[in-house]
C-alpha cells in the first residue's frame, strides 16, 4: 500500500507550522546574504536607541522650557527655543533613517523567504502535484506573492515596536519614580511612585480588556484572509477561461458562484470587523484618557508646591511614554492577528511541499523512481500509479519502448492514461516500480493545451529554451514546418498569444517547439485532438519523417492515429486499478518526401478550388 501524502492541517498542528516558517524566514540571517542583514538588523537596534535617547531629551526640555515660563525667565526660554531645533532635526533624521532602514530589511527579507518558496514550489514540478494532495496548500501563488509580503513586512514593526517599547518602558519609569516621587493620601499613607504604579496597572487593565475583546482575533484574520484568496482566484480563473464561458452563456452561472464567493468574503469581514470595533473601542478610549491622568495625579502635588510646572509636564510626557509602551499590544493587535494568518498560510505551504520533498528521497515508500540506464529508449518497470491517499489509479505494468518506436496507449475515459504519461513524465509522484530511461535522452511532454508564456512569438515558440539561444531562421523553419508560415513575420511582436492563437494553432506551437528541440522521447497527451484531420495527418508524418530515431508514446482516442503507431497499449479499468490488457503491432505507414510533397500540393489545389 502506498504511503499517504497528506500536509497537515487544524489547529493541532498550528504550532509546527509556525516552527516550519520561522525556520525558512529566520534562513535570512543565515548563509548567503547574512553578513547584510545582521548589518541591517544592528543599524534598526542603534537608531532605536538613539530615538529613545532623543525622547528623553524632549522630556527634559519641557520640564526645563516649563519651568522657566514659569520663573518668567526669557533668557531660559530663548535657551530652551535654540535648542529645541537640534533635537527637532535629531529626532526627524533618526525618523527617516528608521523608515529607511525598515523598509530596506523588509524588502531583503521578503526576497529571501519568496525565493526559497518560489525555488521549493517550482522544484521537480511540486506546483503541479501540490494540485493532486491533500492539505492546506490552496492558491500557493497568491500565499507566495501576498502572505510573505505581510508575514515578513510585519515582523521587521513589530520587533522596532517592541524593543521601542521595553526600552522606552524602561527610560521613562525612571523618570516617572524621580520626577513623580510619592504621595501622601488618607491619614499620611504614602505610596512611593504612584505615577509608575498608576502606568503599570492602567496599562495592564486595557492590555486585558484587549485580548478578552479580541480573543478570536487570530481565527477571524485568518478566515478572512482565506476567503479574499478564494475570491481572487475565482475571478482570475473567469478570467483566464473568458471564451469558453462566453461561448456557453454561463455569465448567469458565473455571478452568482462569484456572488457566493463574495458573500462569505463580506460574512468574514463582518466578523473582522466586529473584532477591530472592539479592540479600537479600548485603543481610542486609551488615547483619550493618557495624556489627561497625569495631570489629575500631578495636580495635586503641584497645588500644594511639590511639583513645579516643568516637573508636571516632564511627568505627563513620561507617563504618556510608559503607557504607549505598555499599550504596544492594544495598538498592534489587529496587526499581530493579520500576521499570524498570514504567517500560518505560508508555513502551511512549506510544510506541503516538504511532504513531497520527503516522498521524492531515495527508497522512499509510494513513490514512482526515475532512473537512467543504457537500456532501450524508455522502460516501465512494474510502474503502478496511485492517489496520494493510496488509491489504485494504473497497476502493475511492464512496457519497453525502443529508439524509434511509436505506441499509441488507448481506453476508455478514466482508465488513467493520461496519468500514466505524467507518471513517465515526472510529474504524477505517487505509485511504484520504476521509469528507466535511456542515459542522456532528452524528453518532451506535450500536452493537450500548450502553455504560451507572455512575450514574443518568438519567446513562445522557442520555450522552455531561451528565445537568445534560438536564430530567427531556426524558428521561422519550425513554423513553417508546423503549418505556421502565416505567423512567421510576427515573430519578435509582442501579444497575448494565449488569447489570439485558437486551440489549433497552440498545438501546432507545440509540434514547433518539437521541431527545434528535437527529443529522444515524445510524450503526446491528446496533442492533436485540436487539428483537423489534414493537418493531424500531415504533422504526423512530418515529425516521423523529421524525428525518425525518436520514441513516441500517445494518448488519442482517433482511429487515424494508428496508421502512424507501431503498436498500440491498451489499458482497462479494473477495481484495484487499470490494467494493461493488450499489448499489440500495428502496421505504421512510413511517409517519404514525395508522398508528403504530392499530398500538399492536392491539398492546396482543393483549397483553390472551394476558394474559387
Amino acid at each position: 500500500m502506498a504511503k499517504t501524502l497528506a500536509a497537515p492541517a487544524g489547529d493541532e498542528d498550528r504550532r509546527l507550522v509556525m516552527l516550519r516558517f520561522w525556520e525558512s524566514a529566520f534562513g535570512f540571517w543565515r548563509g548567503k546574504g547574512a553578513a547584510a542583514a545582521w548589518a541591517l538588523t544592528v543599524g534598526l537596534i542603534a537608531i532605536v536607541l538613539l530615538q529613545i535617547f532623543v525622547q528623553y531629551r524632549v522630556t527634559v526640555w519641557n520640564r526645563d522650557f516649563f519651568d522657566a515660563l514659569e520663573r518668567r525667565d526669557g533668557s531660559a526660554i530663548g535657551s530652551q527655543t535654540l535648542l529645541l531645533m537640534p533635537l527637532i532635526a535629531a529626532g526627524v533624521t533618526l525618523a527617516v533613517l528608521a523608515v529607511g532602514g525598515r523598509m530596506i530589511t523588509q524588502i531583503r527579507w521578503r526576497r529571501h523567504l519568496s525565493s526559497g518558496l518560489i525555488e521549493h514550489w517550482l522544484w521537480n514540478g511540486r506546483y503541479f502535484q501540490l494540485n493532486m494532495m491533500q492539505g492546506d496548500h490552496d492558491n500557493a501563488e497568491l500565499r507566495i506573492a501576498e502572505d510573505a509580503r505581510v508575514a515578513t513586512e510585519a515582523p521587521v514593526d513589530f520587533a522596532v515596536g517592541i524593543l521601542t517599547a521595553a526600552v522606552g518602558a524602561v527610560t521613562f519609569i525612571v523618570v516617572l519614580w524621580r520626577v513623580g516621587g510619592s504621595i501622601t493620601i488618607g491619614d499620611g499613607i504614602e505610596i512611593p511612585g504612584f505615577l509608575v504604579i498608576t502606568a503599570i496597572v492602567y496599562a495592564t487593565l486595557t492590555t486585558l480588556a484587549t485580548l478578552v475583546f479580541g480573543r478570536k482575533f487570530v481565527d477571524v484574520a485568518e478566515r478572512k484572509n482565506g476567503r479574499e484568496a478564494d475570491f481572487r482566484y475565482a475571478a482570475v480563473r473567469m478570467r483566464e477561461n473568458g471564451e469558453s464561458i462566453a461561448l456557453l452563456g454561463g455569465e448567469a452561472e458565473e455571478r452568482d458562484a462569484l456572488g457566493r464567493l463574495l458573500d462569505q468574503v463580506r460574512s468574514a469581514w463582518v466578523a473582522f470587523c466586529g473584532q477591530h470595533m472592539r479592540t479600537t473601542a479600548i485603543s481610542q478610549g486609551n488615547i483619550a484618557l493618557a495624556a489627561v491622568v497625569p495631570l489629575i495625579l500631578c495636580a495635586p502635588k503641584f497645588l500644594a508646591g511639590g511639583m513645579s510646572l516643568g516637573d508636571v509636564m516632564q511627568a505627563s510626557t513620561a507617563f504618556v511614554a510608559v503607557l504607549a509602551a505598555f499599550s504596544w499590544l492594544i495598538d498592534n493587535y489587529p496587526r499581530l492577528a493579520d500576521w499570524k494568518a498570514s504567517a500560518v498560510r505560508v508555513g502551511s505551504l512549506l510544510r506541503s511541499l516538504d511532504v513531497l520533498e520527503d516522498a521524492e528521497g531515495s527508497g522512499t515508500v509510494g513513490r514512482i523512481a526515475h532512473v537512467e540506464d543504457d537500456g532501450p529508449a524508455l522502460h516501465l518497470c512494474d510502474v503502478s500509479v496511485t492517489l496520494d491517499d493510496g488509491t489504485a489509479v494504473v497497476s502493475e505494468t511492464d512496457v519497453g519502448i525502443d529508439r524509434g518506436e511509436r505506441v499509441l496507449v488507448v481506453g476508455e475515459s478514466g482508465s488513467g492514461k493520461s496519468t500514466l504519461l505524467r507518471a513517465l513524465a515526472g510529474l504524477w509522484p505517487w505509485g511504484g516500480g520504476e521509469v528507466r530511461v535511456r542515459r542522456g535522452a532528452k524528453l518532451f511532454f506535450m500536452p493537450q493545451r500548450p502553455y504560451l508564456p507572455i512575450g514574443s512569438l518568438k519567446r513562445v515558440t522557442t520555450y522552455p529554451q531561451s528565445p537568445d539561444e534560438v536564430a530567427d531562421d531556426q524558428v521561422a523553419e519550425a513554423l513553417h514546418n508546423a503549418e505556421l508560415g502565416h505567423l512567421v513575420e510576427r515573430l519578435h511582436e509582442e501579444e497575448d498569444w494565449d488569447r489570439i492563437l485558437s486551440g489549433g494553432e497552440k498545438q501546432r506551437v507545440a509540434f514547433a517547439r518539437l521541431f527545434l528541440l528535437r527529443p529522444d522521447i515524445i510524450v503526446m497527451d491528446e496533442a492533436t485532438a485540436a487539428l483537423d484531420s489534414r493537418t493531424q495527418d500531415v504533422l504526423m508524418r512530418r515529425l516521423l519523417e523529421m524525428l525518425p530515431d525518436s520514441a513516441i508514446i500517445s494518448v488519442g482516442h482517433r482511429s487515424e492515429l494508428e496508421a502512424f503507431h507501431d503498436r498500440r497499449l491498451t489499458l482497462a479499468r479494473r477495481e484495484d486499478g487499470a490494467r494493461l490488457v493488450r499489448d499489440e503491432q500495428l502496421g505504421r505507414i512510413r511517409p517519404t518526401a514525395g508522398w508528403l510533397a504530392r499530398r500538399l500540393v492536392g491539398a492546396r489545389a482543393a483549397a483553390r478550388r472551394t476558394a474559387a
